[in-house]
């Protein structure tokens, strides 16, 4: 099963934003990030790393506006990326789990690749920036690579006050909990009773 290809080039430009990504689910997690907001780019990196993919990014946005339409965006396509590499869903572990600590902060991932694409989460960040990125523009990354990925996302923060922290040991477990997922079994069947994912 390991000869299925999981990895994909995708491209997507509009007024706001010019993205390439190329991703590659069996890679050894190397990256190479580039969309202008250096605090977006060290979590991208963490989240290849953390998650054993290879990555790479290059975004374009008008960041003389705000990152919102750069984050959204990459979100949007790493979510599309993710969908293409795991294609029907065959041979897959399909459900991950990962809880991730970074100092005072502790996260919880929990996620289902079904193919409905939704996120619940519950994050506290106290500091509305960490360097050049907006805290609020999490949820948006996190709404957009859930709903192209075909993920059900849920996020918890159990414990944290330091915004850099929480959402650092947020993008580890991600990375973690996907890993789980993405894995490939024995059997290489959906696992599903209908036989199939809505992907």
């Amino acid at each position: 099963m390991a000869e299925r290809g999981r990895s994909t080039k995708l491209a997507r430009t509009t007024k706001e934003t010019d993205i390439r990504i190329e991703l590659n689910l069996d890679g050894t997690g190397t990256a190479e990030v580039k969309t202008g907001i250096g605090f977006f780019d060290h979590m991208l990196t963490a989240f290849a790393r953390h998650g054993g993919f290879d990555l790479a990014v290059d975004c374009r946005g008008d960041l003389e506006v705000d990152g919102h339409h750069t984050v959204e965006d990459v979100g949007i396509c790493l979510g599309s990326a993710f969908r293409k590499c795991i294609a029907d869903g065959s041979g897959i572990a399909r459900y991950g789990n990962a809880c991730i600590p970074m100092d005072e902060a502790l996260v919880q991932v929990v996620l289902d690749i079904c193919g409905r694409g939704f996120l619940a989460q519950d994050l506290k960040l106290p500091q509305a920036s960490v360097g050049q990125f907006e805290t609020c523009l999490v949820e948006e990354f996190l709404r957009a690579f859930a709903v192209n990925a075909g993920l059900t996302l849920h996020v918890r923060q159990l414990a944290g006050h330091n915004s850099h922290h929480i959402i650092e040991a947020l993008f580890k477990a991600l990375a973690h909990a996907l890993r789980q997922a993405v894995k490939l079994t024995d059997d290489e069947t959906v696992l599903s009773t209908k036989g199939k994912l809505d992907l």
